[in-house]
């Protein structure tokens, strides 16, 4: 695999087990690249190593005054010269494509998992540890690929080199061959130290990271109640500890670095003494103290790669770990594609754990007093449930026997925290669709008229609305404007089964009241599920659900319901739990009293849902 030929076609099931089986499979993957590595490093690291050789071949002839022999050693010089040359250059080019393609591999599985999640992935784990996975973390798996490309390539010069000093001179290739290998190991009682203390400091920017993301998603908020003073306490506080485990992890690294110098450096003057010892008495020539003498000083070369991938590998073990545990999530149920791909459902939709039926072409609405119970039902209606369960059916089908993507085109969710992504609004509206809408009746109905105006007029260099460029996340526009444009695109798929999850909590009376009629009358023949509690959606459904305790407990029309069922009164009139058990222990009181109640908060909803009538 070469650069030009990403992204893959198909990166694999990775075996996401724990961290280092993470990584064991990705050197599978990585398995020719890596071959391809190994042979050009050989050239590179065995011509470096074959110059001592060729000097003391060149010493030894001056003093030898033979002519012949320095023409070899400067022809064997030329040859290494050649030899380290293109070694070098490949090895790098081979060493850093395994880093991008080992990269792109990562993020397209961790890319695949997110979509498979849905919004579930950020349920199930902090949304800074999936930006620290996605980028820092991605980064250091792609060093220790490319680590690795040349370590093993170092370590066999290493043996050939000892193997052949041992056979060259034997007396000085003895102590050589026994020092190198203690070198190589030296350091090892140190790395667990140094990885735990690599393993704090990722943990601690991990959470420096989430803090971060978290303080600036919520700024707007934070301004609003003069709490970022806080919050930028917190990541003050979080950013020195950061610092301090930085500066202990870099002590440790500096040390094992110290001894990689000290070492070789010992060995080296053990060499040269002993060498000395033995030329006096005639067991060595000069040329040979030469060569062996060289040799240690460019083993020193390669054997700096045994620190690289030490410090590679603790470095990128938390982050494999952390790249497991997010690839190892799955779906409660998951989609495994049963049935055939050509199959497109459509009924009504139905889910067997809470009784909620949504008939075909109908726009029903669901009242749930528990928001959060809201975001779940919605997310079982999706096909995305938290907890295990019996699927939702859709005209009769299953949804998790159909495959995934399927399954989305059947039944879009719009959760009540929309993401709007950075881009002009016409990449924004990019999405698949059945062609039926178009953008400007999409957001014709979700009255986005303002909203196009303020894109407009905040952007300098264009007046179409639909080249305007939105911040990351929408920052640059309130919430009811952002619930809008998230609106806006979800009209815009027309998918068979919208789910729309308190689709205007941000917006006012008026504008709310247009909305539900201009996605009424866009959504004609299509199934819509609409989770609110606001009466001006509510009067405009075909049909209300009063979801309570997880059960389906009454089903009818707003203005029915309101009047005959306490419990769906105290969630839409927002009634104090004092009044709905005074409700529901006095009901023929009640009643009686009925016309007492209308004029207090029922008959206010019903006056201001006559007025927004009167005025659209």
């Amino acid at each position: 695999m070469q650069i030009q030929d990403l992204p893959y076609p198909d990166p694999g099931v990775p075996d996401a087990r724990s961290g280092p089986r993470f990584l064991w499979w990705l050197f599978r993957n990585q398995l020719d690249g890596q071959l391809k590595a190994l042979a050009w490093g050989l050239l590179h690291f065995l011509s470096v190593s074959a110059l001592p050789f060729c000097v003391g071949v060149a010493v030894q002839a001056v003093v030898d005054h033979s002519g012949t022999q320095l023409a070899l050693a400067g022809g064997l010089l030329v040859l290494c010269c050649i030899g380290n040359a293109l070694g070098d250059t490949f090895l790098h080019r081979t060493a850093v494509t395994n880093w991008i393609t080992a990269a792109a591999r990562v993020q397209q599985v961790l890319a695949r998992k997110a979509a498979q999640l849905g919004s579930g992935l950020t349920r199930r784990v902090a949304a800074g540890e999936v930006v620290a996975v996605s980028t820092g973390d991605v980064e250091k798996i792609g060093w220790f690929v490319e680590a690795w490309s040349r370590f093993t390539a170092a370590a066999v010069t290493l043996v050939v080199v000892c193997v052949g000093l041992v056979v060259y001179q034997p007396a000085l290739g003895v102590v050589i061959a026994v020092g190198l290998p203690l070198l190589a190991v030296a350091v090892l009682p140190l790395l667990p130290r140094a990885t735990r203390r690599a393993d704090f400091q990722r943990e601690k920017a991990g959470r420096a990271t989430e803090l971060a993301s978290d303080t600036v998603a919520g700024l707007r908020v934070l301004r609003g109640i003069g709490g970022e003073e806080l919050f930028l306490d917190r990541y003050r506080r979080a950013s020195q500890e950061v610092r301090h485990a930085a500066v202990r992890s870099a002590r440790m690294w500096a040390l094992i670095s110290a001894i990689q110098v000290l070492l070789p450096g010992l060995l080296l003057i053990a060499v040269v003494w002993y060498g000395v010892h033995l030329a006096r008495q005639g067991r060595v020539t000069v040329g040979e103290l030469v060569t062996v003498y060289s040799s240690v000083m460019i083993l020193t070369y390669p054997l700096r790669h045994f620190e690289e991938i030490a410090m590679a590998y603790s470095f990128s073990r938390p982050s494999a770990r952390r790249a497991a545990r997010v690839l190892s999530l799955e779906r409660v149920t998951d989609t495994d594609g049963s049935r055939d791909g050509s199959e497109m459902p459509s009924g009504d939709l139905y889910d067997p754990a809470t009784g909620l039926l949504a008939p075909s072409g109908r726009l029903t609405a669901v009242v749930c007093g528990d928001p959060d119970a809201a975001g779940r039902l919605a997310e079982r209606l999706g096909g995305h449930p938290s907890e295990e369960g019996a699927p939702v059916l859709l005209g009769g089908v299953p949804l998790d026997e159909l495959p995934l993507d399927n399954a989305r085109t059947a039944v879009l969710v719009q959760d009540k925290d929309p993401v709007l992504l950075s881009g002009t609004l016409r990449e924004l509206f990019d999405v698949p669709r059945s062609g039926d809408v178009g953008a400007e009746e999409a957001l014709a109905a979700a009255q986005c008229e303002d909203v196009l105006a303020a894109l407009v007029q905040g952007s300098l260099d264009t007046e179409d609305p639909m080249e305007a460029r939105i911040t990351e996340r929408g920052r640059s526009l309130s919430g009811g404007q952002r619930q809008r444009i998230a609106l806006a695109r979800s009209l815009v798929t027309d998918p068979e089964v919208l789910v729309l999850d308190e689709p205007t909590s941000a917006v006012d009376s008026h504008t709310e009241a247009r909305i539900a009629e201009g996605v009424r009358n866009l959504r004609e023949g299509r199934t819509t599920v609409v989770f609110t509690s606001s009466p001006l959606l509510l009067d405009r459904a075909d049909r209300v659900v009063l979801v309570h305790e997880g059960e389906v407990a009454a089903v009818g029309v707003h203005r029915e319901l309101v009047h005959a069922e306490p419990r769906y009164r105290a969630v839409v009139t927002r009634e104090t739990e004092e009044e709905a058990a005074r409700d529901e222990a006095l009901p023929e009181k009640a009643a009686h009293q009925s016309g007492l109640r209308e004029g207090s908060a029922l008959n206010d909803v019903l006056k201001e849902l006559e007025e927004i009538e009167e005025s659209a």
